[in-house]
Formats: C-alpha cells, structure tokens, sequence
C-alpha cells in the first residue's frame, strides 16, 4: 500500500510529537498488519518514537506476542472491543513504551457475518499510567484498502489524542 500525502503528514505529526515530548510508542496490528508501523517509519526520525510493533494477525500471535488471553479471544472473538482492550494493554506490557494502540478487524472482502460486518474495526490506546480508550468503527463494506486506510487514519488520530500533556501528568 502507498501511502497518501494525508496520512504521511498526519504521520510525521504523530513523530514530531512525541519525539519533542519524549514518547515512545508501540502498536498491536491485525487487520492492518503492520502498516502503521510501516507508514510511521516512512517518516524520518520514527527510530526515536517508534519503540517496536506486533502484528498479531492470528488468535495464537495476539495470545503469544501480546499475553491476550486465549478465552477472552475464545468468548468474544478476535474483533471485538474486549480484544482491542486486551491487545492494547498487552502491547504496552511486552515493549519499552509509553502508549500502545491496538487495531483489529475486518478488513474484507470476505470474513465478515451479520454480527461482525466487513468494515467493522475496534481500536483501543493504552498509555502508561493512564486511562485505556476504545474506539469503534463501522466503515462498511468497502474496498480492503479503504479499510485499512481509515483504519490508519483513525490509530494515528487516537495516538495524537494519547499524547496530550495531561495524559502523563
């Protein structure tokens, strides 16, 4: 995936940002495997912000990489506010950072059911010390891409909000 002027300033935003506040940041990826890491690294100067990213595409990797636990996953799915939570927190747990944001869904075209549509992205923001938030998105049936970036654009805008100067007070 290419990525456009808008989210590749958005991008250097989020690094400017944290870097002038000393903040380190950390993502749990699913549906978006690694492409916010990918485009936060596009951006010169991401090595002092970006700390380290999973992309726990599979139930066994966000068990695994991000200590999620497997009946949390078994009774409420991989796409749910409850696994976005747990990633989040699990993500800021297992890396030397001091926000994770966690995105999981269902990036289609296929996959989806009449509970859990294609479009369907929950994301959460865990920073240390501080409060966890969740977010979730219905973008609907839309192309694969457009998921993803949406789904981007909404990870960097919640990485923004964690960075406001109260959030580590």
């Amino acid at each position: 995936m290419a990525f456009d002027a808008e989210l590749l300033r958005a991008a250097e935003e989020i690094v400017r940002l944290y870097a002038g506040l000393g903040l380190k940041l950390t993502a749990a990826e699913s549906c978006t495997g690694g492409l916010l890491c990918g485009l936060l690294t596009e951006i010169p100067g991401s090595s002092a912000v970006v700390e380290r990213g999973f992309v726990v595409y599979s139930n066994a990797a966000k068990v695994e990489l991000c200590g999620v636990p497997a009946m949390l996953v078994e009774r409420h799915g991989a796409v749910s506010a409850e696994t976005a939570r747990a990633l989040a927190q699990g993500a800021l747990a297992h890396a030397r950072a001091h926000v994770a944001v966690a995105i999981t869904g269902v990036a289609g075209p296929g996959g989806g059911t009449a509970e859990k549509p294609v479009g369907l992205v929950h994301f959460a923001c865990a920073r240390a010390n501080g409060p966890l938030t969740h977010v979730e998105k219905r973008y609907g049936d839309l192309s694969r891409a457009h998921v993803r970036r949406a789904s981007l654009a909404q990870a960097l805008a919640m990485l923004r909000d964690a960075a406001e100067p109260h959030a580590f007070a």
